[in-house]
């Protein structure tokens, strides 16, 4: 598509910065507050610019959670073409830079949007479901994760504290704890009570859980992660999002081991490592495929793991791409 207007947005908690460029020219800077009372007053603004369409303006920014909703929801009720970018990715374009601001920032945004424009991937919001879903996902986590903070100390002075002090602190934390687990188990009601309502989410749900080691938890993640495989579709694309797929780093005569990269979703990666720990017990192909790999091929563990890892997601693609659930003695028909 053809853009004249490149708009970058610098989003905060609070504030928005918008960089309203035409084609390589920069025009003005606006600050605003991030409700969306203001920013459908600054489209209206934008509008009384010569000869600007909305049609022909692209609005970037970078990805910063649920700071961008108020933006998304304006623009996309104004039918705007959006463009949701990884910081990281906006940053490693710049090259070397030096210093920063919120105007500076919505600037390079803007320039980033302009000398990108023939590689734009516009932004679709996701399926309602999909996003109650990622929620409620996230909301569970973050029960564990403050589950943890109070049992791992609690865990540690029953090992070098007396039995008295111990068992006192676990007496002050126990309603905390039971409470906890009472919000764990509404929050995996709530998840199971939104798939079994949803027929794709359902549909989807029961093919990825179908793969041997796959649970509810990491196919939940899966599913919002590659928003019902609609985003990533294809399984190299997902190891490669997911941490597992390894890459070559040569130069020269300088030849070194492939290894994985650390730019990936670390939340599904170390799902999916724990689901391959699990697959290696309770699947006999992939624990004899462990089995020969560490004890006779003396092979890295970690390295076989992050093979079993990869075995996992070829598994779910092909379950989901063929739309039929995972077969354990499956024989392949011969013409």
């Amino acid at each position: 598509m053809e853009f004249e207007f490149f708009i970058g947005i610098d989003v905060s908690k609070n504030e928005l910065d918008f960089a309203v460029q035409q084609g390589k020219c920069f025009l003005f800077h606006r600050e605003i507050a991030n409700e969306p009372v203001a920013i459908n007053a600054f489209i209206k603004e934008l509008g009384k610019l010569p000869g600007f369409k909305l049609n022909q303006a692209i609005f970037c920014m970078e990805h910063t959670g649920i700071y961008n909703n108020h933006s998304l929801t304006c623009l996309y009720k104004k039918k705007a073409r959006i463009c949701l970018e990884a910081a990281t990715q906006i940053r490693n374009s710049l090259g070397n830079i030096r210093g920063k601001n919120d105007k500076i920032d919505a600037m390079r945004i803007a320039a980033y949007a302009y000398d990108k424009r023939d590689r734009l991937r516009l932004w679709v919001p996701k399926r309602d479901m999909v996003q109650r879903l990622a929620h409620l996902a996230a909301t569970r986590l973050r029960l564990i994760t403050v589950k943890k903070q109070l049992r791992t100390p609690l865990k540690e002075h029953e090992s070098f504290s007396s039995g008295k002090v111990s068992r006192q602190n676990l007496q002050i934390c126990s309603h905390s704890l039971k409470a906890i687990d009472e919000d764990l188990n509404r929050a995996d009601k709530a998840i199971e009570q939104l798939i079994q309502a949803d027929p794709e989410l359902h549909r989807l749900f029961n093919l990825v859980t179908s793969v041997s080691g796959i649970g509810k938890v990491t196919a939940v993640q899966i599913i919002v992660a590659t928003n019902e495989f609609k985003d990533i579709n294809n399984p190299k694309k997902f190891a490669c999002y997911s941490g597992v797929a390894p890459f070559t780093d040569d130069s020269g005569k300088i030849i070194k081991k492939a290894r994985v990269s650390h730019m990936a979703n670390k939340k599904v990666k170390t799902l999916l490592h724990l689901s391959a720990i699990v697959a290696i017990q309770y699947n006999a192909d992939l624990k004899q495929f462990y089995q020969r790999k560490v004890l006779q091929e003396k092979k890295n563990k970690m390295s076989v793991i992050n093979a079993v890892r990869n075995k996992l997601i070829l598994r779910i693609f092909a379950c989901v791409n063929q739309n039929r659930p995972y077969e354990k003695n499956y024989c392949k028909l011969v013409a």
